[in-house]
């Protein structure tokens, strides 16, 4: 197995500069999140296989994590909504493909220029730094809370979540990229929503539409690719793969349902959570974007819980400013959907469980009041 190098280590020129060099040394990296208490960085540590630990003082300390793979540039947690995260391995050419993808499908009049302001431990936010590192693109830092100001430094792209674009003005910058989850109802032209993950070293699909060199294929309502950017392992398990419609079996299933149809991807969410009321199916993303554009929704998820009638009872939680009611939630369901999406249950909550990534935390949403 090879050293894994974890870098304990700020979002900042320090940490840019730790990547670098492990790209010129060939020497496999992970992003530590900088909020963790000791216990839990000891246990993402072994999770990660580090095998060493870079801190601020530019000090190595040896620890016993197990390594990766040979030949891989990145060890990643995945950011999933519940459970033990899963160590996804990407290599160096995977890491180069998806910096140059992206910075090439975001060319505008000149090069862009990043304002890094999310964590770097997740996929989202380290895909920005690598950009910077592995393609044409340039950097402007400042502190993540001050965002709004990028712009005036010089910065002409930022990456964000959708907690970061409901807070902010970030109509100045020629191109958002949102991702995490999906947008909070309407956002501005300089929006771009992407989709991905961390085994896809970041978003491939832009407003529905794939990269240049991304394929996508639906096979028995999942989404599922074929991309250069795609990791080649975790560290535990090989990578899942599929055949998919021309018959290879190289396509890998990304546990989300959707369709592909005209160029255009729709992701309908995790084939996890589809809820299955009194036999009819309800994708939560779907449902949920028929409330939040609902005029006095500012949040909303959907969940089920066990009925011996229905098999699913659908529950909706929403966070409102006092103005909706229950008939209003009904109504729009049934007319955006049909009869079967109307929630049998309705919550008014104060806020909903979210990753730091933006993502919902559905597997606490049953027991929220």
């Amino acid at each position: 197995m090879a050293t894994v190098r974890a870098l304990d280590l700020p979002l900042g020129p320090g940490l840019l500069d730790a990547i670098i060099t492990c790209h010129e040394q060939g020497i496999a990296f992970c992003v530590l999140d900088q909020r963790l208490s000791p216990r839990r960085a000891k246990d993402e540590l072994t999770w990660l296989g580090a095998t060493e630990v870079l801190d601020v003082e530019g000090t190595l300390t040896a620890v016993d994590g197990g390594g990766a793979d040979d030949g891989i540039g990145l060890v990643m947690l995945t950011s999933g909504s519940s459970g033990q995260p899963k160590a996804a391995q990407l290599t160096w050419d995977a890491l180069t493909a998806s910096a140059r993808l992206t910075t090439e499908a975001l060319q505008g009049p000149g090069r862009p220029v990043w304002y890094p302001c999310l964590p770097a431990n997740h996929i989202g936010g380290l895909a920005v730094l690598l950009r910077i590192a592995l393609a044409d693109a340039g950097v402007v830092w400042g502190l993540p809370e001050d965002v709004t100001r990028g712009p005036a430094y010089g910065a002409t792209h930022v990456a964000a979540v959708r907690t970061q674009l409901a807070r902010f003005d970030l109509s100045d910058y020629q191109t958002v990229l949102l991702g995490g989850a999906r947008p909070p109802g309407n956002v501005g032209p300089n929006v771009i929503a992407t989709w991905g993950m961390t085994e896809t070293g970041s978003g491939v699909v832009y407003n529905g539409r794939p990269l240049p060199g991304v394929d996508v294929a639906v096979v028995d309502g999942e989404l599922c690719l074929r991309t250069p950017t795609l990791f080649q392992s975790y560290r535990d398990r090989p990578r899942p793969s599929i055949v998919g419609p021309d018959g290879r079996d190289d396509w890998f299933p990304t546990g989300d349902g959707g369709t592909f149809r005209h160029g255009l991807v729709h992701v309908q969410g995790r084939l996890d959570y589809v809820i299955n009321s009194g036999g009819e199916k309800i994708w939560p993303d779907d449902l949920e974007s028929v409330f939040m554009a609902m005029k006095g929704v500012r949040e909303a998820a959907v969940t089920a819980l066990p009925d011996d009638e229905w098999g699913d009872r659908l529950v909706a939680l929403l966070v409102t400013d006092g103005t909706v009611t229950d008939e209003d939630v009904r109504d729009v369901a049934t007319y955006s959907i049909g009869p079967w999406a109307k929630p049998k249950e309705i919550r008014y909550v104060a806020a909903l469980p979210r990753t730091s990534n933006g993502k919902l935390r559905r597997d606490q949403l049953a027991h929220l009041h």
